[in-house]
């Protein structure tokens, strides 16, 4: 039997408000040759993603539309039942489908699900609803798509859209029950998780090397100001890269830092959850803060209700978006990692090739735990819900007594 091709099912969260079927051709006639329940399910799950476009992050709404389009497919083109007559073992079903896709259901690089033709939208053959990644050190070289497999994280983020598309279906009454709630328990594929969590950081060397890089880059070519801005922003208020970038429903601006009446410094972050919070400044920011105000040709420190971007776009006007903000981290990662690499060795410098600048968030609240900063104030800065999560991800101590009372074992 051939394996049938998969068609994107929903564009962005922006197309999908305006989404019509007739400007759709390849999707209309996918849909279209599919039994009518088939089309129904369609419009559910374009209904959850509206639903989830107006109410959650632009983030959610991605990985959310990643995994409902997944289901319905599996469900029209392999399993081809409807999904409010879905039981549990019909989920663990699903469960084995992406422990092991179809190859040609593999990607190794991201792809647009749809692009312009002729006035209307057509599938994008490139695109697939797998995709195998390799570490950033291991990137460019070929991938083998057989050794796919996702991990406990990838699979986690497949249970909850689902769980959670079902609690929807369930709420609009098209869904009597949730079995991917009760499939969840049985899934052989999870495993229970107790080994000792690595937190993705870098050293201090590593740090001093990244920071010294932008700033001697910034010394020389002004343009660099604002790479050494987001950098120092990212590891010292301990922000998302998500929380520095302009966002349909939040634009930062330098008005967000304010003194309180004591002289204080804060900075008002529009966070995860659609959270507000305000997070300490230290006044050791406060000089790279200055720079890059200057290098704008603006004042030394925000006044209140300062108007101007947070991180301006050299060309252009407004804000920039988190892609953007990630190349220029990531430019300035490879200079430091070379830069290391060549007084330090490459096995002390890998780590500034293989970090993210989710890194610098995980680097600057470690730090400070080593610091011996209370756990309370620190889960404030970070926006956690819970110190208990701070303390998971980040508090170390017992296994760093661990590791070192191992040390003293004798073969």
């Amino acid at each position: 039997m051939a394996i049938p091709k998969p068609v994107p099912l929903f564009p962005t969260a922006k197309e999908l408000e305006y989404l019509r079927l007739a400007d759709y051709s390849d999707l209309n006639e996918f849909i279209i040759e599919l039994p009518d329940w088939c089309l129904e399910h369609w419009n559910w799950g374009k209904s959850f993603l509206k639903y989830t476009g107006r109410n959650k992050s632009r983030h959610t709404y991605v990985r959310f539309r990643n995994e409902i389009e997944k289901f319905l497919l599996w469900s029209f083109l392999f399993k081809e039942k409807p999904i409010n007559e879905f039981r549990k073992t019909d989920i663990l079903d699903y469960a084995d489908f992406c422990w092991k896709p179809p190859i040609t259901w593999i990607s190794t690089a991201n792809s647009d699900r749809f692009v312009l033709r002729n006035g209307g939208f057509v599938t994008n053959k490139k695109w697939k609803p797998f995709k195998i990644q390799a570490p950033k050190s291991q990137q460019n070289k070929d991938l083998d798509k057989k050794k796919y497999r996702p991990s406990q994280q990838t699979l986690t983020a497949t249970f909850t859209a689902v769980i959670a598309f079902y609690k929807y279906l369930m709420s609009e009454e098209y869904c009597l029950g949730n079995p991917a709630q009760i499939a969840k328990k049985d899934c052989r594929y999870f495993i229970t998780d107790s080994q000792v969590k690595e937190v993705k950081r870098l050293t201090e060397e590593q740090w001093e090397y990244l920071l010294d890089t932008a700033t001697d880059l910034a010394d020389i070519d002004p343009n660099y100001e604002r790479s050494l801005f987001i950098i120092a922003s990212l590891k010292t208020m301990f922000l998302r890269i998500s929380e520095l970038s302009e966002r349909d429903n939040w634009s930062p601006i330098m008005g967000h830092f304010w003194q309180d009446e004591i002289g204080n410094w804060w900075l008002k972050i529009f966070g995860k959850g659609r959270k507000l919070r305000d997070t300490t400044v230290p006044p050791g920011f406060l000089p790279f803060l200055k720079r890059y105000r200057e290098s704008r040709q603006l004042s030394g420190l925000p006044a209140s209700g300062e108007n101007n971007v947070l991180v301006e776009k050299i060309r252009g006007q407004g804000g920039m978006t988190a892609r953007h903000l990630r190349r220029l981290v990531q430019d300035i990662f490879d200079l430091a990692y070379e830069r290391m690499k060549a007084k330090e060795g490459k096995e002390k410098a890998q780590k500034l090739r293989e970090a993210s600048t989710h890194w610098l968030r995980h680097t600057g609240a470690s730090m400070e735990i080593e610091r011996g900063r209370a756990l309370k104030d620190l889960s404030e800065d970070l926006g956690h819900a819970s110190m208990a999560t701070t303390d998971t991800v980040y508090v170390q101590t017992e296994n760093k007594k661990r590791a070192e009372s191992g040390k003293r074992r004798k073969v």
